[in-house]
C-alpha cells in the first residue's frame, strides 16, 4: 500500500516537473515572439497567469530550469549594432497588482511612485558634461550601443552642466499620438505597427539615426546610477530634483507613505486613461537610498523596490462570432466578435486572439460567455472563457476566395493560411504593399481604392497599374471619384514609372524581403536587375547579410511561371535609374574587412564611415573575427568584446583619425 502512495506521489511530481518544462518553452517563446520579432502570441493577461503558475510550481517543487523566466532576465541581443556590457546587471523588480502589497512594501517609511513606461530602457553616460553614448537594456548585462540614435530623441541634453560621470537609466517612449500619425502614414495594414513600444524598439535600434529623427522619441529618466561628488541627502526625491536641473525630463513621480498609497495609486489610474504616453504600470522605491541599497537583492529582483501592474478592468460578454481576417501573405487571424461593452471608457466589440493556437487554448466556441479586457488599458483582450464549449472549426476554406487553407506550426503555434495565390485578400494587400511610399511610392493608392479597383478587374497584375488610364471613364464615373482626382491618380502613377531597383524587388512582396534587404542585394548586382535573377543561391549567399532563407525566398519567387510573366510585364512599363557609382578604389581599404564600434567624430554615424568603406572596395561586417583586418575604434582601452576579440586574435585596433590618414581623407580644421 505504501508503495502504491509513494509510486503515486512520484507520478504527481513529476506531471509537475513536466509541467514547469512546459510552461517555460511557451513562456519563453513568448517573450521572444515579443521583445525580438516584435509579434505578440498571447496576451499579457494569459503571460501573467502562466507565469505565476510557473512560480508557484518552482515554490513547490523546488525545480527551476536554467531558461526559466524567473531566473533570467530577457534574452541576448540579435543585430548589428555594438555590444556593450553595462557596468551594473539591470534587474527587473518583483511585481503585485494589490496596492496593499505595495503598502506593507514601504510600511513605515517613504516611497516615491511613478510611471512604469512601456518603451525601451536605456542607459546613458556623460563626461565633461557631454553625452558619451547611450546603450539599451538588451538582456540586462549586455545592451546595443545606441549613441547616434539617442542623440536624435526629441528631448534629451547633449550637453550638461554636472562636468563629473553621469550614468542615468530611462525609458525611450514614442507618445500614442504620434504612433497614430506614422500608422496612418502606411497604406499597407499588414505594414503598420502594432503598438507604439514596438515602434519605439524599431526606431531606437535602427542603424541610421536619420530613421530615429522622424519618429519622434522621448526620453524620460527614472533613475541615477552614479554621480560623484553629488549629494542628494540620500534621496531619490532629491536625485530627481538634480536630474530636473540639469536638463533632463522626469518620469511623472510622487513621494508616498502607506497610508496614502491607495489614493496616489487611484491618480495615476485615472491620469492614464488621459496620458500620451504608454504605461503598463508604476514603480514604487524606497526613498531612502542608503536603506533601499541595504535590502540587497534575490537573484533576479533588488529588494528596493517593486513593480505594480494594473488590474485591468475586465467585463463578461457573449461571443457572437470569429472572424477570420486574411492578409497580403496568406495568414488568416482570428478575431472575436463579441456583444458590446464598456472598457475603460470607450465601447468594444472586438479582439484579436492572435493565432490558432490561442482560440484553441481559450476553447472558444459561439455563445460562449467571455471576459475581456484591455491589455495596458489600451488593447483589447480576451482573459478568459467562463464557459468553453470549444473551437468547432478552423476554416478549410479561406473567408474570401473560398480556396483550400493549411495550418502551419511557427515555435510551437500554430497559424492558418490561404494557399491561393490569386486570393483577392492578397491581391488586394499585396498591391497596396506594391504601392506603399517604401516601393513604388504611388500616392492615393489606399487598400479601399485598391480593392475597387481588384474587384471591378481592372488590375489582375502588377502592369495593370499602369494602365488604368484605359478605364478613365469607368473610374470617373465611380462613386468617390471625380475628373480631378483620377487626373491626381494618374500623375502620381507615371510618376513612378521612373524608379530604382530596390523599389522593384521591395515591391513584390517577396517573402522575407524587407526594404533593407532589398537595397543590399541590389547593390551587390549593380542594380542589374537580370544579373540577380540570374543568381543562383551561392551567390546570393556571398552577399554579406544574406542568409538561406532570403536566398531561397528569392529564389522560390522567380522560379515561379506566373511571378516571372508578371515581372516580365512590369518593367515593361519602368524605366529603372540607379545613382551612378562613385566607388574610387583605394589600396589601403579595398579587399579590407573592418569592423566599426563606438561613437565616431568626424563623420556623421558609422553608417557614413560604412559607406566610405564600401565605396573604396573596402568590406564591413558587424562581428570581429580572424577575417578582420581592422578594428575602428576611438576609444582603444575599451574593454568591449569587440576589443578583447581584437586583441585576442592580433587584430589592428585603429582610431577614426588613423582610418583617416589610411583612407587618404582629410580631416576638417573647423
Amino acid at each position: 500500500m505504501s508503495e502504491n502512495i509513494s509510486g503515486i506521489k512520484e507520478d504527481i511530481e513529476n506531471d509537475k516537473v513536466n509541467r514547469i518544462k512546459e510552461l517555460v518553452s511557451i513562456l519563453n517563446k513568448a517573450s521572444k515572439a515579443y521583445y525580438q520579432d516584435g509579434n505578440e502570441i498571447m496576451s499579457n493577461f494569459e503571460y501573467d497567469k502562466l507565469y505565476d503558475e510557473l512560480l508557484e510550481l518552482e515554490k513547490i517543487t523546488g525545480f527551476i530550469m536554467s531558461n526559466s523566466p524567473t531566473v533570467n532576465v530577457g534574452y541576448e541581443v540579435l543585430s548589428e549594432l555594438p555590444k556593450e556590457r553595462h557596468e551594473s546587471p539591470m534587474l527587473s523588480l518583483d511585481k503585485t497588482k494589490e496596492v496593499e502589497v505595495l503598502a506593507d512594501f514601504i510600511r513605515g517609511y517613504d516611497g516615491v511612485i511613478s510611471w512604469k513606461l512601456d518603451g525601451l530602457t536605456v542607459v546613458l553616460t556623460y563626461h565633461n558634461g557631454e553625452l558619451l553614448k547611450a546603450v539599451t537594456r538588451g538582456n540586462g548585462e549586455i545592451g546595443e550601443v545606441i549613441t547616434n540614435n539617442a542623440k536624435v530623441f526629441r528631448n534629451i541634453p547633449l550637453t550638461i552642466p554636472y562636468k563629473g560621470e553621469l550614468v542615468l537609466r530611462g525609458e525611450a517612449v514614442i507618445k500614442y499620438s504620434d504612433f497614430e500619425k506614422i500608422n496612418e502614414s502606411i497604406e499597407d495594414v499588414d505594414a503598420k505597427y502594432k503598438n507604439p513600444r514596438n515602434l519605439c524598439s524599431g526606431s531606437v535600434r535602427q542603424l541610421s539615426n536619420e530613421i530615429t529623427a522622424k519618429r519622434n522619441v522621448n526620453f524620460f529618466a527614472f533613475a541615477l546610477i552614479k554621480a560623484d561628488g553629488v549629494d542628494f541627502g540620500n534621496s531619490i526625491m532629491g536625485q530627481f530634483e538634480w536630474l530636473k536641473k540639469q536638463g533632463f525630463e522626469i518620469v511623472e513621480h510622487y513621494k508616498v507613505t502607506s497610508d496614502d498609497m491607495a489614493e496616489r495609486v487611484e491618480y495615476f489610474a485615472q491620469a492614464i486613461k488621459e496620458n500620451d504616453f504608454p504605461s503598463d504600470g508604476l514603480v514604487l522605491m524606497f526613498d531612502d537610498i542608503a536603506y533601499g541599497n541595504s535590502l540587497g537583492r534575490t537573484a533576479k529582483f533588488p529588494r528596493n523596490g517593486i513593480a505594480f501592474k494594473w488590474k485591468d478592468e475586465t467585463a463578461k460578454t457573449t461571443l457572437t462570432e470569429i472572424e477570420w481576417s486574411a492578409s497580403r501573405t496568406g495568414l488568416i487571424n482570428p478575431v472575436a466578435i463579441f456583444e458590446p461593452v464598456e472598457l475603460e471608457g470607450t465601447t468594444v466589440t472586438r479582439a484579436s486572439i492572435h493565432n490558432v493556437s490561442v482560440a484553441e487554448g481559450l476553447e472558444l466556441g459561439i455563445g460562449d460567455t467571455i471576459e475581456v479586457y484591455k491589455a495596458n488599458m489600451i488593447i483589447p483582450q480576451i482573459a478568459e472563457n467562463h464557459t468553453r464549449s470549444g473551437l468547432k472549426t478552423v476554416p478549410r476554406e479561406c473567408p474570401v476566395c473560398g480556396e483550400d487553407t493549411i495550418i502551419k506550426e511557427d515555435n510551437g503555434f500554430k497559424f492558418l493560411y490561404c494557399v491561393n495565390k490569386e486570393c483577392p485578400a492578397k491581391k488586394v494587400k499585396r498591391y497596396t504593399h506594391f504601392a506603399s511610399r517604401n516601393a513604388m511610392n504611388i500616392e492615393g493608392m489606399s487598400e479601399e481604392t485598391m480593392e475597387k479597383f481588384v474587384d471591378s478587374g481592372y488590375i489582375r497584375e502588377y502592369a495593370d497599374i499602369y494602365k488604368l488610364s484605359r478605364y478613365e471613364e469607368e473610374i470617373v464615373g465611380t462613386k468617390g471619384f471625380g475628373q480631378r482626382s483620377f487626373d491626381k491618380f494618374i500623375t502620381s502613377i507615371d510618376k513612378s514609372r521612373t524608379t530604382e531597383s530596390y523599389r522593384v524587388i521591395y515591391g513584390l512582396g517577396i517573402l522575407n524581403i524587407g526594404v533593407t534587404n532589398a537595397k543590399m542585394i541590389c547593390k551587390a548586382f549593380g542594380n542589374d536587375l537580370e544579373k540577380l535573377l540570374a543568381a543562383d543561391r551561392q551567390e546570393l549567399m556571398a552577399i554579406d547579410g544574406v542568409g538561406d532563407i532570403i536566398a531561397d525566398s528569392l529564389i522560390e519567387y522567380f522560379k515561379d511561371d506566373k511571378n516571372m510573366q508578371e515581372y516580365h510585364n512590369l518593367m515593361a512599363e519602368l524605366t529603372i535609374v540607379n545613382e551612378e557609382s562613385e566607388d574610387v578604389q583605394n589600396d589601403n581599404i579595398s579587399g579590407k574587412t573592418f569592423v566599426i564600434t563606438g561613437s565616431v567624430n568626424h563623420f556623421a554615424n558609422r553608417d557614413e564611415v560604412k559607406q566610405v568603406i564600401e565605396k573604396m572596395g573596402g568590406k564591413v561586417t558587424g562581428s570581429v573575427t580572424k577575417k578582420t583586418d581592422y578594428l575602428i575604434n576611438n576609444d582603444a582601452a575599451s574593454q568591449s568584446s569587440k576589443n578583447k576579440k581584437a586583441k585576442e586574435l592580433g587584430v589592428s585596433i585603429i582610431t577614426e583619425d588613423e582610418f583617416m590618414t589610411l583612407a587618404g581623407i582629410e580631416k576638417s580644421t573647423e
